[in-house]
């Protein structure tokens, strides 16, 4: 049934975020691969293979979806395609992209989606992605040794 209040409409959304870390691109690679934060805390788990899931992991055999992996090459790109954090009609295309340079490593982070999308979810998914991406860097950076 649809909720007339709320008129139903296809939207986009954009998010591109950088991150330079002072660490090597494989050891910045193995972190993004790893839950932090609020994900840790979710018991998110990603099967770093091609087609693995990425996934809430509720235990007993239950949880959500959030995508599978489209693309992985280690340590310089990884693509998750999947609906994500949203339980509406919304696909997402996210991808992390790492190129070693002076310095470190620069993190490129893009999450694209088309759908039913929530007109104040672009703010808050930037803002989550700003927060992640922080806590990768720190921990690639307190690991590079």
């Amino acid at each position: 049934m649809v909720d007339e209040k709320k008129e139903a409409a296809i939207k986009t959304l954009h998010i591109v975020k950088e991150e330079l870390i002072a660490a090597p691109a494989d050891v910045v690679f193995q972190t993004v691969l790893e839950p932090h934060g609020p994900m840790k805390e979710m018991n998110m788990k990603l099967e770093p293979w091609v087609g693995g899931r990425w996934f809430r992991d509720l235990g007993n055999n239950t949880g959500h979806l959030w995508g599978h992996v489209q693309v992985i090459k280690p340590p310089k790109l990884l693509e998750l395609v999947g609906p994500t954090m949203m339980s509406y009609p919304a696909i997402s295309h996210i991808q992390y992209r790492l190129t070693e340079q002076s310095g470190g490593t620069l993190l490129k982070f893009t999450h694209q989606a088309f759908g039913l999308i929530e007109p104040e979810l672009e703010q808050n998914v930037s803002k989550g992605w700003g927060e992640m991406l922080g806590l990768i860097k720190s921990a690639a950076e307190k690991k590079r040794g």
